[in-house]
């Protein structure tokens, strides 16, 4: 039993942040994993970054429809069933032979998997379950994905090392079940099955949307209505930037591009992990902050300290990380994914109660350039035989984030269809 003074919505939250943290944990592997599976198999960068493309694309294009899902069937059901996913993907990799099986592991039943626990999933536990310290929350959780990355990414680097590839994901299974019997046992729908009110609300707020029809109709309607908005297309070409610049670039390629280096794959890694470290802290502080200043203003210092940071670091790889390598570590784990606050924060503003299904597909454009620059990356590194190329182009692509970020103007969230033109003297009583 909780204490009375303790809201029910603090352990949702909890529960919601083991969640992601278990979701993270495949999507740390694929820079650990991607030397092994070439010095076995003999399949180039290109084929494997190709699997985690598609891996990294369903991971977007799940969201908005997982959203939708999660207000037809709940949010337990679709998130246990992701997880159950997410361990079956990483389990049967260990049997593959062939290419196609490790495109069907790791690109898609992964991808699904994951995709159904995006960050539209925090989205949606938030905005049922709070309305004071949205902010906050909002980067508490987000920062479970760099969490599940701080804790698995060192571990599977060293039963690669130990073991080999396979211990790795089988570990990742064996996390991904157990965390789903905690959010079966643990995750609630609404605050009302407890008998409450969300944390902090008035009694004025709307609720989110319950549109309980199909819920790819339901998703897709919804991106067609939002997409009449330019603040939609802002918001949906800077995070793309946001996603090609962290998990398309960084999260895949950061380990073999120091490997090529001369630095050990446990240490690449570790450098990883430790950009997770500081992640945790710079989005807990960015949801702080996207309660208290405008958040265009915070997306455009994310990303140009992040395009100027991103110019820099082909300079810095070395075969012992010296200390210009961990201020780059320190600095861009505080930007990796402070983003996310205030995007969410504008879609709440723009579009109201439909904000979680809209994130889905902000998040989609995440994924899609997430997937872009994962594929595009391998066959630079095949073509030229390093990642220069890639580092410098996601350098001047934050710089266009950073334009579309002051570029996108106030307004109020827009009531749903149905309110507007209602008579008020038919509506109140």
């Amino acid at each position: 039993m909780l204490p009375a003074r303790v809201h029910p919505a603090w352990s949702i939250a909890v529960v919601a942040f083991i969640a992601l943290v278990g979701a993270a944990a495949f999507r740390s592997a694929p820079g650990v994993l991607m030397d092994p599976l070439h010095r076995e198999f003999g399949w180039p960068h290109g084929l494997i970054s190709a699997a985690v493309s598609l891996n990294l694309l369903l991971f977007g294009l799940t969201a908005p429809f997982a959203a939708a899902l999660m207000v037809r069937f709940g949010v337990r059901c679709v998130t246990t069933s992701a997880l159950l996913l997410v361990g079956l993907g990483s389990g049967l990799t260990v049997f593959m032979t062939e290419p196609w099986q490790l495109i069907l592991c790791w690109g898609l039943l992964v991808g699904l998997g994951t995709g159904s626990m995006a960050l539209a999933f925090v989205s949606t536990v938030v905005d049922r379950w709070f309305v004071a310290r949205r902010g906050l929350v909002s980067g508490v959780l987000t920062a479970g994905s760099a969490t599940g990355q701080l804790v698995f990414l060192p571990v599977e680097a060293m039963l690669v090392e130990s073991w080999g590839w396979r211990a790795a994901s089988l570990t990742i299974t064996a996390a991904a079940l157990l965390v789903a019997v905690i959010v079966w046992l643990v995750m609630r729908e609404h605050p009302r099955d407890l008998g409450f009110s969300a944390y902090g609300a008035t009694g004025d707020e709307p609720e989110p949307a319950q549109d309980r029809g199909n819920p790819a109709v339901v998703a897709v309607r919804t991106l067609a209505e939002a997409a009449r908005t330019p603040a939609f297309w802002l918001l949906a070409g800077g995070f793309a930037i946001c996603g090609a610049s962290t998990n398309g670039l960084v999260n895949t390629h950061f380990v073999p591009a120091a490997h090529d280096h001369g630095m050990p794959t446990t240490m690449a890694a570790g450098l990883l992990a430790l950009i997770g470290v500081f992640d945790v802290l710079g989005t807990v502080a960015s949801g702080y902050l996207t309660d208290k200043i405008n958040p265009r203003v915070l997306l455009a210092v994310y990303y140009t300290l992040r395009g100027a940071s991103l110019f820099v670091l082909p300079q810095l790889f070395a075969p012992t990380p010296g200390a210009e390598m961990v201020m780059f570590v320190v600095f861009y784990g505080l930007d990796w994914v402070a983003t996310v606050p205030p995007t969410m924060a504008l879609c709440r503003e723009h579009f109201g109660p439909k904000a979680s299904v809209v994130f889905g597909w902000v998040f989609t454009s995440h994924q899609v350039g997430a997937a872009a620059v994962a594929a595009g990356a391998g066959l630079i590194r095949d073509h030229f035989g390093d990642y220069a190329l890639a580092w410098y182009g996601s350098g001047l692509l934050c710089l266009l984030a950073t334009a579309f970020s002051v570029s996108i103007r106030r307004n109020a969230p827009r009531r749903p269809a149905a309110d507007r033109g209602a008579n008020p003297a038919r509506t109140g009583a």
